[in-house]
């Protein structure tokens, strides 16, 4: 009854709800529809900024490096030391100062190869990445974001392969809801809200797209993105440098998994935005956290019709047409190779 009915579903996780029309999947599309990209691009590409060896903004040059590359953002949208001036303040024209700095992660060197089509080992080194990074800045920052935007679809300026790690000082909105939710479902219940929800996905089995021995790649019941991710672990774990050296090889293969899906999906190189989520960084007690990674693309129903966030859904609540579970079905029928 719930993919033939429009219904409303609670996210734990945020606290909102998110609109479900699923009899709107049979209606006629004559909105805008755009090409999709042809991915082909050389190993390596002189003109690019990010390839081994190539110069930067500012005259910075890369080292000719063989595996992944991090580097501070030369266009960053946060400073370790900015001139700290004093605003004037009013209850209603709040200003909150802050302090950070922003990293860019080269996958690999090769300008061609996305992450679905690097070898496992080559992604369990950039999982070995975000650790460190996240070790690294977390002892001055209190909250650390690992993302990637990957496809001009999704605002990339760069088609070589990277992501991004923001850090800061403070918490972001998004962390944010999740920390209240999280505290709150443990002050209720005494146990791990996403550790609890992974025990329920694994029941009901109807969500998941991909698994193996430590990880679960699943559509969430509240997703709002039509083919959108949440990747969990099966034990209960703060942060990804703390998983062990067997969860990082099955986080590789399971990423791996996922996003050829993705690519198979439509037949072609898969945008989204994905971003991992775990405790903040500070010394207090975050038993109730768990760690986790969200994809976000925005494509809907083929490489050129992608979903847009507009009318009701800007001025009230989210809504999407195919269902959680219609999504996680369509994903599973996609046989990574």
């Amino acid at each position: 009854m719930m993919n033939e009915y429009p219904h409303r579903r609670f996210n734990p996780l945020t606290g909102e709800y998110v609109l479900v029309s699923p009899q709107r999947t049979e209606r006629p599309w004559q909105g805008r529809v755009e090409k999709a990209g042809i991915d082909q691009r050389p190993a390596y590409d002189p003109q690019c900024y990010l390839c081994p060896g190539n110069e930067r903004a500012g005259s910075a040059h890369n080292p000719d490096y063989e595996s992944t590359f991090v580097f501070t953002n030369d266009f960053s949208a946060l400073l370790p030391d900015p001139p700290i001036r004093k605003a004037d303040q009013n209850h209603l024209l709040k200003v909150d100062l802050v302090k950070g700095t922003c990293r860019v992660l080269c996958f690999s060197p090769r300008h061609d190869l996305t992450m679905r089509q690097m070898a496992k080992e080559d992604i369990r080194k950039v999982v070995d990445v975000w650790a460190q990074q996240i070790t690294e800045l977390g002892e001055k920052y209190r909250w650390v974001q690992v993302f990637e935007n990957k496809g001009a679809l999704m605002g990339c300026s760069n088609p070589h392969p990277h992501g991004q790690i923001w850090a800061l000082d403070r918490l972001p909105n998004e962390p944010r809801k999740e920390e209240i939710q999280q505290k709150h479902y443990h002050s209720e219940h005494g146990s791990s809200l996403l550790v609890d929800y992974c025990s329920v996905e694994q029941q009901q089995a109807e969500r998941i797209v991909a698994e193996n021995e430590h990880w679960l790649a699943l559509v969430p019941f509240w997703a709002i993105w039509p083919f959108e991710i949440l990747l969990l672990p099966k034990r209960h774990v703060l942060r990804l440098p703390d998983l062990s050296n067997d969860e990082r090889n099955d986080l590789a293969a399971i990423l791996k998994n996922t996003l050829t899906r993705y690519d198979l999906l439509f037949d072609t190189s898969f945008p989204y935005s994905m971003g991992w989520h775990g405790a903040p960084n500070d010394k207090a007690d975050y038993a109730y956290w768990q760690l986790h990674a969200h994809f976000y693309p925005p494509l809907l129903r083929s490489a050129n019709v992608k979903k847009f966030i507009v009318g009701y859904e800007l001025l009230a609540e989210v809504q999407r047409d195919l269902s959680a579970e219609q999504a996680a079905e369509r994903l599973r029928e996609c046989i990574a190779k």
